[in-house]
């Protein structure tokens, strides 16, 4: 049997991640505490209900699967919560990917995949992100991520551990089977946010800041389909499983949509009419985010075939349509 740990497998991103892992016959063993993720998005190998900052429950799940490989996506990941309770997110990301790590290196588990984020880069506004932009996060999210990103290439250099590091621009979209997708509560992310005024959850868009200096004054954003990120964290493990060198790679379409742009696309596609209030910036939030790099495309293989608007907007709706997540 060959196991990789999928941390956070019962959240969005991770339950896709184990997904194509089955599809591509490795059991994927999601470790996740069911804080945010779902019972229900288990579906494709074992569940060890477990917090990452219990150190004796990791090493006991370590010992029984003997894991080829950790894929680390579990992480408390909303900006504005980060600003307000920065101490919760720094043990919760910080020192949990840290006991990951040390029981990653104490089983011999050479291969590690982190889920990092755009958010270390940064206000870098105006311009297009790659991996030599300065990293200078202006929130905990951001900076909890660039901790663990520094624990792993100091690790690698004393110990036998290759990594991948990915560093992911909007996600959005879910898979086109329907099996799986995007549940927040509170759902904080902009495309289900809409679907929940369609369908009568709520009763209007809140738009967070209306006089940034972009096109049309809201946040400009790089959205990319969930199931092109995960091919490209596939693409990174099989290249960390061949002997191949480790990586740290942007992940993100090169085209950036405003919070407006987007709205108007999800009316456009669904032929509907949303509600929406403009209130002020939320602290943390930078003006544009928008990926620059093509390093991912010319080192892995990596290339994108849902990414538009329009397939994001349409799987995730399809999903949304026939949730019935429980915990």
């Amino acid at each position: 049997m060959r196991y990789v740990f999928v941390t956070g497998g019962a959240g969005y991103i991770g339950s896709h991640a184990c997904l194509k892992l089955k599809q591509r016959g490795l059991i994927p063993v999601t470790l996740d505490n069911l804080s945010t993720g779902w019972n229900d998005a288990v579906k494709f190998g074992p569940l060890e209900k477990l917090d990452l900052l219990d150190r004796e429950a990791l090493r006991n799940c370590f010992s029984r699967y003997k894991p080829i490989a950790v894929m680390h996506f579990a992480a408390l990941s909303h900006v504005g919560e980060s600003i307000k309770e920065p101490i919760k997110y720094w043990s919760n990301n910080v020192i949990g990917s840290l006991n990951l790590i040390k029981e990653t290196v104490a089983a011999n588990c050479r291969h590690f995949v982190f889920s990092s984020t755009c958010a270390t880069y940064g206000e870098h506004d105006g311009i297009l992100i790659n991996e030599q932009t300065p990293q200078k996060p202006i929130n905990s999210y951001g900076a909890s991520k660039l901790a663990v990103e520094n624990m792993l290439i100091d690790v690698s250099k004393a110990q036998s551990l290759n990594y991948m590091i990915f560093r992911y621009f909007n996600v959005a979209g879910a898979d086109p089977s329907g099996q799986i997708g995007e549940l927040h509560i509170p759902e904080t992310h902009l495309i289900p946010s809409a679907f929940d005024v369609i369908s009568g959850k709520t009763k209007y868009i809140e738009v967070f800041g209306n006089d940034y200096p972009t096109r049309d004054g809201t946040c400009v954003r790089d959205y990319v389909h969930v199931v092109d990120l995960i091919v490209a964290h596939l693409l990174g493990l099989e290249k960390l499983l061949a002997g191949g060198k480790s990586g740290i790679f942007n992940l993100g379409t090169g085209s950036g949509f405003t919070v407006n742009e987007v709205l108007t696309a999800v009316e456009k596609c669904l032929d509907c009419q949303l509600p929406v209030i403009q209130v002020g910036r939320r602290r943390g939030d930078c003006a544009s985010l928008v990926c620059g790099s093509r390093l991912a495309f010319k080192e892995l293989g990596w290339h994108l075939s849902r990414s538009s608007l329009e397939d994001m907007i349409g799987d995730a709706w399809q999903w949304h349509q026939a949730s019935n997540y429980r915990k």
